[in-house]
């Protein structure tokens, strides 16, 4: 963002945008998405949309999809537009709801009569914005600059969804958020609701091109704050064996490898053609999650989401003391809350996995599901829709 941010401000975006909201009247049904800055189409934002979509509401609303570099396979009747280009700049400044999942740059004055719905993007194991101790992330430096631009950016927020208690009482704290919070459960997971049965995944796996006779595993990481190239972009370093992976588990299953959306490394993948299915950021997570047995991950928030389904879940924390003590910092005891093997090696991870044994972790498990998913019961997006609706004024709803 930081980049972005500094190109634009030599280009008058700042200006011309600033005019945009005086000179233009803001339009009633204009909603605008994006997930990531652009870089997806995905997450709580996207499956808000497709709500819409599927109710119609994208043949009455002007609905906008922003995107970083490419477009996506967006349904229904949604333009595309480029993200930071000047008609980007022009459904922001005249946008009556904006629909976002990160934050967005601090020159876009959210304006009086303009809704602003912060979705985020998950309940957080690792400290964040006000909690933070030091900032080791791309384009940020000091921690007391950082701090001071989240606040303010989230001073523009008008609603904030929440996944569970913990995560409301930690936003309201962490991000300094004084408005209202959407105690609703997060849009992405209804899926996990509404296609949670065998024809549907069966139905899923064709579409992904997975062989029907192998169990997959997911492996959905976070990315590091410290690991990042020389062009500024977050890599993709994790310390596992993927051919030890392949020559202890191919008989029985398939991996899928799924980075998070701030990495960007191209990885080849070819050596490990029948074995390893990696996609990219068109592909949701959430439809990921349906079709996997298993999940393997680290510190990510996938975790919290997946538990909903009560399958079971690998930790393979190979930097744990690093990432707790320098890094970021939890907000709850990782070894003692997580509901499933953790592992440091690749050759623990695959010992856990032949060994696993479900009973050793069922207490557990439902305690962390009973923590972190309450609110979620598949009908997040249908309230957001509504919440939407109100502000623009439209009773059909």
């Amino acid at each position: 963002m930081g980049r972005w941010l500094h190109k634009a401000a030599k280009q008058g975006a700042v200006i011309l945008y600033r005019l945009m909201c005086v000179l233009l009247p803001v339009k009633k049904d204009r909603v605008v998405f994006d997930s990531g800055l652009g870089k997806s189409y995905a997450g709580n934002p996207r499956h808000i949309y497709e709500y819409m979509a599927s109710a119609g509401y994208d043949e009455k609303w002007d609905c906008v999809w922003f995107y970083e570099s490419r477009k996506y396979p967006v349904r229904g009747r949604c333009r595309q537009v480029q993200f930071g280009r000047l008609r980007y700049l022009y459904y922001m400044a005249t946008a009556k709801i904006w629909v976002f999942d990160s934050r967005q740059p601090e020159f876009l004055i959210r304006r009086k009569g303009t809704c602003y719905i912060q979705t985020w993007h998950g309940t957080p194991l690792k400290k964040l914005a006000l909690d933070m101790d030091d900032v080791f992330m791309v384009g940020e430096k000091d921690i007391d600059d950082y701090k001071a631009h989240f606040a303010r950016n989230v001073r523009t927020w008008d609603y904030l969804i929440s996944q569970n208690p913990f995560s409301s009482e930690t936003f309201r704290r962490a991000f300094g958020f004084q408005k209202e919070m959407l105690e609703i459960g997060y849009p992405r997971n209804d899926i996990l609701f509404r296609e949670n049965d065998p024809a549907s995944i069966s139905r899923r796996r064709a579409e992904l091109g997975l062989p029907p006779d192998k169990k997959v595993i997911l492996y959905a990481p976070t990315w590091r704050d410290d690991e990042y190239s020389g062009n500024d972009a977050y890599a993709f370093r994790p310390r596992i064996s993927f051919d030890a992976l392949r020559d202890a588990l191919s008989e029985e299953y398939i991996l899928i490898v799924k980075y998070h959306y701030l990495i960007m490394d191209a990885v080849d993948w070819t050596p490990y053609q029948g074995f390893i299915y990696h996609y990219d950021q068109s592909y949701d997570i959430a439809e990921l999650f349906l079709v996997a047995d298993i999940l393997v991950t680290d510190y990510s928030s996938v975790m919290f989401d997946y538990s909903i389904l009560g399958r079971p879940m690998f930790f393979f924390a190979y930097d744990l003391a690093k990432y707790q003590n320098e890094l970021r910092g939890f907000y709850f005891d990782y070894r003692e809350e997580m509901p499933g093997p953790v592992s440091e090696t690749t050759e623990e991870l695959i010992r856990d996995i032949k060994n696993y044994d479900s009973a050793l972790y069922a207490e557990r498990y439902e305690k962390f599901k009973g923590k972190y998913n309450p609110f979620d019961d598949g009908r997040a997006s249908e309230k957001v829709t509504a919440l939407i609706a109100s502000r623009i004024g439209d009773a059909r709803h």
